[in-house]
């Protein structure tokens, strides 16, 4: 590794531990309005009138949740909804946290600041959507947790990648050293996303779910057992979404798969007949 790549993961490492160990994790460029979405729906007192209120404050926020709550996949009656309080009422509030986190995301990816990594992030965003849409797939399909909670697990997966991603702007030669950024990826991801959850005040379920997906010896117990054997499956049906012929070998020491009662058959089937829902999804999650 060049010497100011090495002194650069150095110095991006030491800054992140510092910041977890301080709770002092934010998402760069993140909108006023979808924190203060994501704070009102985390409040025990939340109710519609007030939801309201607040995303009617943001145009572009409230026409992407009309779009959600119109769109094929969501909305199985094929009721039109044309009135935002209708929509919110109909979505409910994970699926309202989803339709905030798109927003946050679009701008984001718009960010000046963050010219020259459009590409990366719209892959990062891409990713998530993707496992979003199969993780409300495979929730409905085994109908063991929340379909709109497991696609807000879905959607979030990978802040800490985001905030990994943003951060790197300020150690362009750790960026250029491909095979050093990618393990502090892999070691330290899921403590930040954790982390930025936890400031959101997303439910513990989520939030543990999000945490622990990647590793095979976790001991969880209850919805947030059953959430994060959803999120591993989904992360893992994402890798053949194109193919999905080539499930099989996915599968092998995969306990989530078998807990949540599928095999390699189910699995490919369900990608197979879920093309279209999973194509709608993403369109309203704004793939």
């Amino acid at each position: 590794m060049p010497r100011e790549a090495s002194t650069d993961a150095f110095e991006f490492v030491r800054d992140l531990a510092i910041e977890l160990s301080k709770g002092n994790i934010e998402l760069p460029s993140f909108p006023e309005i979808a924190a203060r979405v994501q704070k009102v729906l985390s409040e025990d007192d939340a109710d519609s009138a007030r939801v309201v209120r607040v995303l009617g404050a943001e145009p572009v926020l409230a026409s992407r949740v009309l779009a959600m709550a119109n769109a094929a996949a969501l909305n199985p009656s094929g009721k039109p909804v044309s009135d935002l309080r209708t929509a919110v009422t109909r979505l409910g509030f994970d699926s309202l946290r989803s339709a905030a986190i798109g927003f946050a995301m679009a701008q984001i990816q718009r960010a000046k600041q963050f010219k020259g990594i459009e590409r990366h992030l719209s892959a990062l965003w891409q990713q998530s959507v993707l496992v979003a849409a199969l993780a409300f797939v495979v929730a409905r399909r085994t109908d063991k947790i929340g379909a709109d909670t497991a696609m807000l697990t879905g959607l979030v997966h990978g802040v800490g990648k985001l905030y990994i991603l943003t951060h790197s702007m300020k150690h362009p030669a750790l960026f250029g050293e491909q095979e050093t950024y990618q393990r502090i990826v892999r070691d330290w991801h899921s403590n930040v996303a954790k982390a930025l959850l936890e400031s959101w005040s997303m439910a513990e379920e989520v939030v543990t779910a999000v945490h622990c997906f990647e590793d095979p010896s976790r001991e969880l117990r209850g919805d947030a057992a059953i959430l994060t054997d959803v999120l591993e499956v989904a992360d893992m049906l994402s890798a053949c979404n194109e193919a999905p012929d080539t499930i099989a070998p996915l599968l092998v020491g995969r306990k989530a798969v078998a807990r949540l009662g599928l095999d390699a058959e189910l699995c490919e089937s369900l990608l197979i007949e879920s093309g279209e829902e999973l194509a709608a999804l993403r369109d309203a999650l704004g793939h």
